[in-house]
């Protein structure tokens, strides 16, 4: 196991020059309700998702961070899977890893068990909270009130796991966050469960790089992944022949974002498809009106089985589109 680990005999600062500096505040946590896993995390440092969140659907969650060993994650999850509770897998790898004293570790199983490292060379103000399947933790902080704040604020949100994730996030942020200010955050949910499928298991995977507001912008993603998620299930009943519950799907993905067009777009496209053609042209008209290339693309439906190959149905979605004055000849 030690091999696995980036170790030097060397001063800590020294040891770890080479690794990831994400000095931040993150938590992990088990929703009780729907055993949804997660992790989320804000930092001063570019891209922080990219080394400090790890999940896998049915067996837990890692956030792994100060001076960081990404390895943490993986093997985490490997220990994990393999069956050993979330403090016997930290336990393991901190037993394995010299450089113990720099870094930040919290895990959560897939029962809820929980368990936190926080080194005694983590940079201050650093430390953590750990509750009923979760746990919150932060270094490199403005003060010793920002875990605390965490969580405080995930006990007392309400929603799903993403919701409350984020609560905590923005509990961290006004409590004082990060000394040198803000940069990216990420959040990553996955079923409580394994459908053996992991592409199908991710319900949140999103992750802002570079940003003056990251968090703003992390919930503006959450947002939108709520929307195209709608629109997913409506595709799978329209797949299945039930268009009723897809048409609710559809409306509820628009109603999430307005902004995107393409939403309404297909919803108005299954409309037509399955003879509700009248419901369907107001919706064209609209989205036709602010965005022309929409009505561009829509001959091309028929040709393909998304839209009747009907002349006469399509002339009539076509005559929503705006009509445009020929250029004239200088």
């Amino acid at each position: 196991m030690l091999g696995l680990f980036m170790v030097c005999a060397a001063a800590p600062l020294a040891l770890c020059a080479s690794q990831p500096r994400a000095f931040t505040f993150s938590i992990v946590a088990r929703d009780p309700v729907t055993g949804d896993l997660g992790v989320a995390v804000q930092s001063h440092w570019f891209s922080v998702g990219s080394v400090v969140t790890w999940a896998e659907a049915g067996v837990g969650a890692v956030a792994t961070q100060s001076f960081v060993d990404p390895a943490y994650g993986p093997l985490g999850l490997d220990l994990m899977r393999s069956g050993k509770p979330a403090p016997e897998a930290l336990k393991s790898l901190l037993a394995g890893d010299e450089s113990r004293e720099v870094r930040q570790v919290a895990m959560v199983d897939a029962k809820g068990r929980v368990s936190a490292h926080t080194g005694s060379k983590c940079i201050p103000a650093a430390g953590h909270e750990t509750g009923d399947a979760f746990s919150a933790q932060a270094n490199l902080m403005a003060n010793d009130k920002v875990w605390p704040a965490m969580a405080k604020a995930y006990r007392e949100a309400r929603g799903d796991l993403a919701d409350r994730l984020l609560a905590a996030l923005d509990a961290g942020q006004a409590a004082g966050g990060d000394i040198r200010g803000a940069q990216s955050a990420a959040i990553l949910v996955v079923k409580g469960t394994s459908s053996g499928r992991p592409w199908a298991d991710s319900l949140f995977d999103l992750r802002v790089e570079d940003s003056r507001e990251p968090l703003k912008e992390l919930r503006r993603l959450v947002q939108l992944q709520r929307a195209y998620s709608h629109a997913s299930a409506g595709d799978d009943f329209v797949a299945a022949g039930k268009i009723e519950p897809a048409l609710r799907e559809y409306a509820e993905a628009a109603r999430l974002a307005p902004e995107v067009l393409e939403l309404p777009y297909w919803q108005a496209v299954t409309l037509a498809s399955k003879g509700r053609l009248e419901e369907a042209l107001p919706i064209f008209k609209r989205v036709f009106a602010q965005e022309p290339r929409w009505a561009e693309l829509t001959p091309r439906l028929s040709g393909v089985g998304l839209l009747p190959d009907d002349p006469a149905l399509l002339k009539k979605i076509m005559d929503q589109a705006e009509k445009r004055e020929p250029a004239k000849k200088r």
